[in-house]
């Protein structure tokens, strides 16, 4: 492990308390797996999933999910105590790369190439998601994409006939959504994250996948004008009132259920939201849908953005063997991956899973990410973690004060520089 890789685990480590630190002695067929597939994001659909693995390889799992935001933390004070599982999940980019130079991951290119997985998981994926300074580290379990979702009533009862597909589009429909008494759009910032996709979108509709990958690197800054005209363009929907009030007041599902409601229109939010509106009623096709991040500038390459949940094998478990055939299982399985993205609301990595298995809006979400021209992680995946979390509170200052943007970003420029270094 690096010395300034060990000093960002242990500064991580720092935190919170350290949670589960103890290592025992497991018995060579039990897994330990640790994983932020909780509550609404899952957890019944994986524990369902995980007893066909028992059921089917004999291998007994050792489950301890956590908190999806606890979690981001939990694992680095793990890593930092080297006590880390066999298996957690992981988001692949940026978060995977830090844990991979770390040391604190197991190359899996031995056990990729024994199970054939190059005729499992789609090149595309594979490509972005899965090597690592030149190793793979990562087995995708699924994959999403953010997009418009939004109430059918809501856009047809104010009179929307023709869903937006230009910004000058976009900005007419919530107008007339404002117009007729609702509010446009929904957010629920309350634990950060949710509000990136506005500014992933944002500056890759404008300045593009080129800059916003500098961006991310570090070869551009935040006070550069490209980031000052996306943010401009956020804080116009702000100042128009389209966004429904105290966005900061609120978690994702408190947006969602907005929106199920008919109290705000549409939200953007990656296709895990379908597995929630599904598992509460919702019809997709009938009582929502969704529609692409509209077009802003001619000549900029379309792209979609998501996350890639994956699995990884720590350096820590005892149960290597096990913790290969688990994630190899995981994935190769049609099975287990038609029935864990049907009810999470995910897009499979298996490219032998029929689309069929998909209902008509994730068919359709399906095609969007196959026709895009670039595919990119969304802003916490693409940029390191320390700086992930330089930019996931600016997100949130501006939705509290988008005044401030100005002030906000010629500080979070400075923040983000020294981030880079850590």
């Amino acid at each position: 492990m690096s010395l300034l890789n060990r000093r960002g685990l242990l500064a991580a480590a720092a935190m919170v308390p350290a949670l589960a630190l103890g290592t025992s002695a497991f018995a060579q067929s039990e897994v330990t797996i640790t994983h932020y597939f909780t509550g609404e994001l899952g957890l019944k659909a994986l524990n369902e999933q995980i007893a066909r693995f028992e059921a089917d390889t004999g291998h007994t799992i050792k489950n301890s999910p956590i908190g999806h935001e606890d979690f981001k933390t939990d694992i680095l004070v793990r890593a930092a105590g080297d006590s880390l599982p066999d298996v957690f999940s992981y988001w692949a980019g940026a978060r995977t790369q830090f844990v991979v130079d770390s040391g604190s991951l197991h190359p899996i290119d031995d056990m990729w190439n024994r199970e054939g997985l190059d005729d499992v998981v789609a090149k595309s994926v594979a490509d972005s998601a899965t090597m690592y300074n030149g190793q793979r580290f990562l087995v995708p379990f699924n994959y999403h994409y953010a997009g418009m979702f939004y109430n059918k009533k809501v856009l047809a009862d104010a009179g929307v006939a023709e869903l937006p597909s230009s910004w000058d589009e976009f900005l007419a429909v919530c107008e007339t959504l404002k117009n007729h008494g609702v509010a446009p759009i929904a957010l629920g910032s309350m634990h950060r994250w949710p509000a990136q996709f506005w500014f992933d979108y944002l500056l890759l509709r404008t300045a593009g996948p080129d800059y916003r990958a500098g961006l991310m690197d570090g070869s551009a800054r935040y006070d550069d004008a490209e980031v000052h005209a996306a943010m401009a363009m956020w804080k116009e929907l702000v100042d128009k009132g389209y966004f429904a009030p105290n966005s900061n007041a609120d978690t994702w599902t408190d947006a969602s259920d907005k929106v199920a409601r008919g109290d705000a229109a549409m939200t953007l939010m990656g296709t895990w939201i379908t597995g929630y509106w599904n598992g509460i009623g919702l019809t997709p096709g009938e009582d929502y849908d969704f529609f692409p991040f509209p077009a802003i500038a001619e000549g900029v390459p379309g792209a979609v953005v998501g996350p890639v949940d994956g699995f990884v094998i720590s350096n820590d478990g005892g149960n290597p063997e096990g913790a290969e055939a688990f994630l190899s299982y995981m994935v190769s399985s049609t099975d287990v991956q038609a029935s864990w993205t049907d009810q999470f609301g995910a897009l499979s990595a298996n490219v032998n899973v029929d689309p069929a298995n998909y209902n008509d809006v994730m068919q359709r979400a399906f095609a969007t990410v196959a026709a895009a021209e670039v595919f990119a992680f969304n802003y916490d995946l693409a940029t390191p973690p320390p700086v992930a979390e330089v930019g996931l509170s600016m997100f949130s200052r501006f939705m509290d004060d988008p005044s401030m943007v100005d002030e906000i970003l010629a500080q979070v420029a400075d923040d983000a520089a020294q981030a880079f270094q850590e």
